[in-house]
């Protein structure tokens, strides 16, 4: 193959070993271990010549993908949706961008908050009386636009977004631009005590649990969006043909190892005479494919099976002790470090 994918590496919580889902163990599980990430760059893949790591900010990633910069770019769909939003809204410029695949990890949601004392339980009933107060709503965000955006279609449910259309997004108490409409204070962290303590009427939050909006005295009005780390491209690359199966065999190989994630082998020998009675609790509970993978002997016969371990319906300490029971002998669990079922899992 020739070619070369320019893959944005995330700096931040992701390069971290110890948080983000692990994503360089990851890569190198899937055969594309990275030296330098972890550490803080520059990253240089040190198995494959085909890929190039571009160490950046996941809050960038979403323009450096729409300009060419970067082919592919491992990020938040958070992240990729405010650089979207702030190209449209600010710039009045469409970007395409498609997410080609989760990789189960950072998941997290983007929640509108308000202070728990507020009567109000929606945005909607909230933005009704705050409007009846205010010529400038005062709003609170790491991700600005996403909160800009989730201001406007509330407003307009309302009926009252042309009275508010003016808007600007500052750093959080920089001299306000305008008099009357929107102004989204972009923060660094905290905003959660920047409500609290009144600085905004209300805000756009980063959470999991929402335990820590509850210690604030804030309480959810709305979930906006749900986000977690995926890969991200620019649709471009897939009128190349090079890079287009550069990218196929990316994704295939970082799917087999999130797939296998949950998964082992069981690999066991059970005498040839009871081979029947093993095939009968395998099909019973379905434990093979298209058929139980096999070797036979001249009195003994080799299974090897695929198991889930988090499968509550059929836990693996019972699944073992049941394949004891019905005669299989030296019973091996092995990890399972990529599993992938066909070319066809991953598709354009």
């Amino acid at each position: 193959m020739n070619g070369e994918l320019r893959i944005g590496m995330p700096a931040g919580s992701l390069a971290n070993p110890n948080r983000g889902g692990n994503l360089i163990k990851l890569l190198e599980r899937a055969g594309f271990e990275a030296s330098g990430y972890e550490s803080g760059g520059p990253s240089r893949f040190t198995t494959v010549d085909f890929l190039y790591g571009w160490d950046g900010r996941p809050q960038e990633f979403g323009s450096q993908l729409a300009i060419g910069e970067l082919d592919v770019a491992i990020a938040g769909d958070d992240w990729i949706e405010e650089r979207r939003l702030e190209l449209e809204l600010e710039y009045n410029t469409t970007i395409q961008l498609t997410r080609i695949m989760s990789l189960s990890r950072g998941g997290v949601r983007i929640v509108g908050i308000i202070a728990n004392a507020c009567p109000e339980q929606s945005i909607d009933d909230y933005l009704r009386r705050l409007t009846k107060e205010k010529e400038l709503l005062t709003v609170v965000s790491e991700m600005p636009y996403i909160a800009l955006e989730w201001v406007r279609k509330a407003l307009q449910r309302i009926g009252k977004l042309e009275d508010y259309s003016p808007f600007a997004v500052q750093k959080y108490k920089s001299p306000s631009r305008i008099d009357s409409g929107i102004i989204i204070y972009e923060t660094w962290g905290k905003t959660e005590a920047k409500i609290t303590n009144g600085g905004a009427d209300f805000g756009v939050e980063i959470t999991q649990s929402g335990s820590a909006l509850k210690s604030y005295g804030l309480k959810i009005v709305e979930e906006i969006i749900t986000s977690e780390t995926s890969i991200w491209i620019n649709p471009v690359i897939l009128k190349d043909n090079a890079k287009k199966e550069l990218l196929h065999m990316f994704l295939l190989n970082l799917y087999g190892c999130i797939n296998a994630e949950n998964k082992v082998l069981l690999v066991f020998n059970v005498k040839s005479s009871r081979s029947q009675e093993i095939e009968e609790y395998l099909k019973k509970n379905q434990l093979f494919g298209n058929e139980p993978t096999k070797t036979s002997g001249d009195e003994y016969c080799e299974y090897t099976i695929q198991v889930e371990t988090d499968n509550h319906d059929l836990a693996l300490a019972r699944i073992r002790y049941e394949l004891l029971k019905h005669g299989a002998q030296n019973l091996d669990t092995v990890p399972v470090h990529s599993s992938i079922p066909d070319l066809s899992v991953i598709s354009f």
